[in-house]
């Protein structure tokens, strides 16, 4: 037992000297890479409180220049006359205009500069140089740059975090006509974050932020009318405001994909890649691409999906999605080949748009009766892609493919019938169809149920289940997010707050509770765990170190040391 305690008592001092030595690297790292962040961030306050004091300043200078031109425009009319006012104005005007115009055009080249390093960016200093150029951009007078950096001092972002500052900027900016500040302002004075707890002015700032386009007002003037949430319950008015966020993204589906299709689903499914996960580990995806070139066309036609999309953290990548899907198809996969025609039809940088390909593709695949592959075939000759339009063809090959379970054939079944595409409007068909295509989550389908209902047609009318329908749209969408998103991003800025906005949150609904419960569940495992990675007390963390501090062979030595010590030990019991 005494040799057992020994033995346990080494081994605690070796953890204890490889920690001590792990965390002197860690500090090192830390005061270094807080080195090269500070001086970002200093810049950027610098920047900040310029921009602050320019604004000021221009304003003054504005009011002067009115109050000059008030007179010199008097002065003018008393000697030449209305008509040569009416030329001298003109001029000032144009030589006003034409250094502002360029002064613009600078600012909008240093914002979109900023945004391309933000996408860009992986490590914090790349991001905090981004910030910099917002920063330029808005001492320029680019309104996007001012709310970018009015965000930036609300959320902390780089340890500037400013509320009373950011404030100041929204509120500078809501006079200007920026929603995104008017529905900021909204937010914070709701909860009272940095301002009075007022909701008569968060309403005032809501509306006028919803007057402005901020759909993220419209969806919470929305609910409080719909909840009776410090305004009187109103589901036509409810109805109203969640209409215009549902027309906005119904009109970018349509557009952005040039054909009202849903998001590619997984067909073919293992069992890991179909899991709730978010993210697929990285050694069971290298386990998977092992797969896939030993020639398994699922995994193949799985992973072409997932890079097809970008999804369950892997970047999207239109080459290797193409790739795999070329290798399933030549070993006979209809899904593969369907897939193939979507991206020569939709069009990318590794498969150019191409009407005629995308034929070929959908032919091949609707040949082995591919519901993919029908709806594909639909869908050129519904809006005459290569081929001449004929609603005959598409109606037949939505009709099989829609027989076969597909819910995008299902939803171009109800839209014919809806619109009169080459039918006779049948609205009874038209909602059977966007019925069954709902069932699967067909997100277009939901939206023209919620139209149906709204307005009566070939429905009963029914402002409740019209309100549900369109709920329900954009959240397939993931546009519903809480009133309090604002906060949503301040959690790891200050936890205590974030429980505050999540307790209000559950006392203004009734219906928030559950929600809620999980997500302060999932606020304090995140606590946890951010503790813990801090301390690196995780066992994988520890492993990858112990290579960089010890060598590949860490364990060899430790072994060997373990056996040194124990031979020491018997040598002295036995000796």
């Amino acid at each position: 037992m005494k040799l057992l305690s020994l033995l346990i008592e080494i081994l605690i001092i070796l953890g204890v000297i490889i920690k001590n030595i792990e965390a002197e690297k860690h500090s090192k790292k830390q005061k270094e890479r807080n080195v090269t962040t500070q001086v970002s961030v200093n810049e950027l306050k610098q920047f900040l409180s310029h921009v602050m004091e320019r604004r000021k300043l221009i304003k003054v200078i504005y009011q002067r220049e009115n109050a000059l031109g008030k007179k010199k425009i008097q002065r003018k009319l008393r000697i030449k006359g209305i008509q040569n006012k009416d030329i001298s104005k003109r001029n000032t005007n144009h030589l006003r205009k034409q250094p502002k115009q360029n002064f613009t055009d600078e600012g909008d080249q240093l914002f979109k500069m900023g945004i391309k390093i933000l996408q860009q960016s992986k490590s914090q200093k790349q991001k905090a140089q981004a910030y910099i150029f917002f920063a330029k951009a808005a001492d320029m007078g680019n309104m996007k740059a001012m709310e970018k950096m009015a965000d930036a001092l609300l959320f902390g972002n780089f340890g500037m975090q400013n509320i009373t500052a950011a404030i100041q900027l929204y509120e500078s900016l809501a006079k200007e006509g920026s929603y995104k500040a008017q529905n900021a302002l909204g937010f914070l004075s709701s909860y009272g974050i940095g301002m009075e707890y007022n909701q008569a002015k968060a309403l005032i700032y809501y509306t006028f932020g919803s007057a402005g386009g901020s759909m993220m007002s419209q969806m919470i003037l929305g609910y409080r009318y719909l909840s009776g949430i410090n305004v009187l319950q109103n589901c036509e008015v409810a109805l109203n405001h969640y209409k215009k966020v549902a027309d906005y993204i119904a009109d970018k589906l349509e557009k952005s994909e040039g054909i009202p299709v849903e998001k590619v689903r997984l067909t073919e499914r293992p069992e890991n890649l179909s899991s709730n996960s978010e993210i697929l580990d990285w050694d069971i995806y290298q386990y998977y691409k092992f797969l896939a070139e030993r020639g398994d066309v699922q995994i193949q036609v799985s992973l072409g999906q997932l890079h097809l999309i970008g999804r369950k953290g892997l970047d999207q990548d239109y080459y290797k999605a193409l790739y795999y899907f070329l290798k399933a198809a030549k070993a006979g996969s209809a899904n593969a080949m369907a897939f193939i025609g979507k991206m020569y039809l939709e069009g990318n940088a590794a498969a150019p748009q191409n009407n005629a390909t995308a034929f070929k593709y959908f032919s091949m695949a609707a040949s082995k009766g591919n519901a993919i592959g029908l709806h594909g075939l639909g869908l050129l000759y519904f809006y005459g892609k290569g081929v001449p339009v004929n609603y005959a063809e598409a109606l037949k090959y939505f009709q099989k493919a829609a027989e076969k379970g597909w819910p995008n054939a299902q939803f171009q079944l109800g839209f014919m019938y809806y619109s009169g595409s080459g039918v006779w409007k049948d609205y009874k068909l038209a909602f059977k169809y966007f019925y069954l295509a709902s069932q699967s989550g067909q997100p277009l389908a939901i939206y023209y149920l919620a139209e149906m209902y709204a307005t009566g047609t070939g429905v009963l009318r029914s402002c409740r289940t019209a309100v549900e329908k369109r709920l329900r749209f954009l959240k397939k969408r993931r546009c519903i997010q809480w009133h309090f998103s604002y906060g949503i991003e301040l959690p790891f800025k200050d936890i205590h707050l974030a429980r505050r906005l999540y307790d209000m949150a559950a006392q203004t609904s009734p219906d928030a509770h559950i929600p809620v419960f999980f997500a302060l569940m999932k606020l304090e495992t995140m606590h946890l765990l951010q503790d813990i990675l801090f301390f690196n007390f995780t066992m994988r963390w520890k492993w990858m170190k112990l290579d960089n501090t010890l060598g590949p062979y860490w364990d060899l030595l430790v072994i060997g040391l373990i056996v040194a010590v124990l031979v020491f030990l018997l040598r002295n019991r036995y000796g």
